[in-house]
C-alpha cells in the first residue's frame, strides 16, 4: 500500500465554509477529479509533516494547527491517504506549482463535494463532524433517575 498524506484546510467566507482543493496538472488530467493537496511520504517522514510539505509545494499555503481526520484507501491504485484538517491562515492566497497541479483554490464545501475524487469526500464529512463537535456546547448528563426494582 502506498502511503500519502494531505490536508483539508478550511475558512469561512461570507458565512460559507470553503476548503482548499487542487486539480492535477497535465493534458491527460483535464477531466480528472480534484483532490486535497497531498502526496507521498518521504522515507522517515511522519504523516503530518508530509501533509504540510505537500500543501506548501502544491499551493504555497503554510498550514497552521492540524488534527488527524483518519485515512481513506483507494483500492485500484493501492494508495492510502492520511488526512489532516485545520483552519487556513487568514492571509492564505493559494497558487499552483504548475508541476503537480494546474489550479489551487478555495471552493464552497458543497462544490468541493462535487469536484473531489469520490473517496476523498469522506474527508469533508469528517471535517464537518469535527467542526460540529467544536461548536457544540458541552452536554450535561441527564440527572440520575430512580429505577424501581422488581
Amino acid at each position: 500500500m502506498i502511503e500519502s498524506a494531505g490536508t483539508v484546510l478550511y475558512r469561512r467566507n461570507g458565512g460559507k465554509l470553503e476548503v482548499l482543493i487542487v486539480h492535477p496538472w497535465g493534458p491527460y488530467n483535464r477531466r480528472a477529479p480534484w483532490s486535497i493537496p497531498k502526496g507521498r511520504t518521504n522515507p522517515g517522514e511522519d504523516l503530518e509533516t508530509a501533509a504540510r510539505r505537500e500543501t506548501v509545494e502544491e499551493t504555497g499555503v503554510q498550514a497552521g494547527p492540524l488534527h488527524s481526520i483518519g485515512s481513506v484507501d483507494l483500492a485500484r491504485s493501492r494508495k492510502r491517504i492520511h488526512g489532516f484538517a485545520g483552519p487556513a491562515p487568514e492571509d492564505a492566497a493559494p497558487h499552483c506549482d504548475q508541476k503537480e497541479v494546474d489550479e489551487a483554490k478555495f471552493v464552497a464545501i458543497d462544490r468541493a463535494r462535487f469536484l473531489l475524487h469520490p473517496a476523498q469526500v469522506t474527508f469533508l464529512d469528517r471535517l464537518l463532524s469535527t467542526l460540529d463537535m467544536e461548536g457544540a456546547k458541552p452536554h450535561s448528563p441527564d440527572p440520575p433517575r430512580d429505577v424501581e426494582s422488581t
